[in-house]
């Protein structure tokens, strides 16, 4: 088992390396008769996209679709859906320096151990570049769940470092290159990230994602809990550290009286619980937060062994991100629409029959 693929009644395969000539993914499982066009992914895939402002990696590549199976006269089949985009703006010079060495925080070293073989440019497999393929089938996730169900998916960069928002726009999100809920705060962060960027050194963030009209019902009791698919669909992200769901760690410090979100007749009083009960959604919003780690790629030079176990230092060049969490907004919230589809379609293939049961807390 190699695990390049996820979910069970919708699952997505990804395949291709950073600096490959292409990346791709099938994506089986997609019920038919869903219209959909290679336009349709421009949005979100350049949401994710570098090269979009100086606060992200200047790799500019062109991300366009190609769907090469399953969509017939503009709607799904039913059959698997393959989709491929090509790498039009590699430099694997950059990593020239580093084909013997380890880079400290990366995948080098256990990938190394793993294989016996490692990509170096890019970081191969490891890459960041993969989660484009991520987004793509987010596309088809979010549609399917926005005209079966009414669900709406969204993001937003949550804390930047120790910057967290002062107030939350959600009207600002889409209007600033951080995908940040704060309009007025958007200059301190670009101070914030042209200083980080001067000093080579990188950081953190947070970013959290939201199901807005996700029926109670989905999900499972035990292993195939909601709550737990979507926190090892979040933990595969790459630089991800630490997923939480509704309140998450907080609820440590918190009193039984506090947390429990009571239920009215006409509605939850708290979603403390972040949506999901008993791995089983509640029907309220379904929330996860998401921990990235900062990027272990920067000028700064740092201590490291060779593949003759020889002490090295280590300076790692290339055009890199001084802070991944800022595009992966789009990433996250990708993820999060792929696993409630596909609990969509296993509640659906196990309780169809139940139907609708009263009470409906709303």
């Amino acid at each position: 088992m190699s695990s390049n693929s996820f979910g069970k009644l919708f699952t997505v395969t990804t395949f291709g390396e950073s600096h490959g000539p292409a990346i791709g993914c099938v994506i089986d499982g997609c019920p038919p008769g869903l219209p959909l066009s290679a336009d349709e992914f421009e949005a979100d895939l350049g949401r994710r996209a570098t090269g979009r402002t100086r606060h992200t990696s200047q790799r500019r590549e062109d991300d366009a679709i190609e769907i090469l199976s399953g969509v017939y006269e503009g709607r799904t089949t039913g059959t698997p859906i393959a989709l491929l985009i090509r790498n039009t703006d590699q430099r694997s010079k950059d990593y020239g320096d580093i084909v013997e060495t380890f880079r400290p925080g990366h995948a080098d070293y256990t990938y190394w151990h793993k294989y016996g073989i490692r990509d170096p440019r890019g970081g191969g497999r490891s890459s960041a570049r993969e989660t484009t393929m991520r987004v793509a089938a987010g596309v088809i996730a979010k549609k399917w769940l926005a005209e079966r169900h009414g669900v709406r998916v969204r993001g937003y960069l949550a804390q930047l470092g120790e910057l967290v928002p002062a107030r939350f726009d959600a009207e600002a999100i889409e209007q600033n290159p951080f995908f940040w809920p704060d309009a007025d705060q958007v200059p301190e962060l670009e101070r914030y990230m042209d200083a980080l960027r001067k000093s080579g050194d990188s950081v953190g963030a947070r970013v959290n994602a939201i199901a807005d009209g996700v029926p109670p019902g989905w999900g499972e009791p035990i292993y195939g809990k909601l709550d737990g698919d979507l926190a090892a669909a979040m933990m595969s992200i790459n630089a991800v550290k630490g997923v939480e769901i509704g309140d998450g760690f907080a609820a440590v410090a918190q009193r039984g009286t506090q947390h429990r979100d009571e239920m009215h007749l006409d509605g939850f009083t708290s979603n403390h619980a972040g949506g999901i009960l008993g791995g089983i959604s509640s029907g309220q919003p379904v929330t996860v937060s998401v921990a990235f780690k900062p990027t272990s790629s920067i000028l700064i030079p740092g201590e490291s062994v060779n593949l003759a176990g020889e002490p090295v230092e280590v300076v790692t060049k290339g055009r890199h991100d001084p802070c991944v969490g800022i595009r992966a907004t789009p990433i996250v919230e990708a993820m999060l629409a792929l696993v409630l589809m596909d609990h969509a379609l296993r509640h659906r293939a196990q309780c169809g029959d139940v139907g609708p049961v009263q009470p409906l807390i709303p």
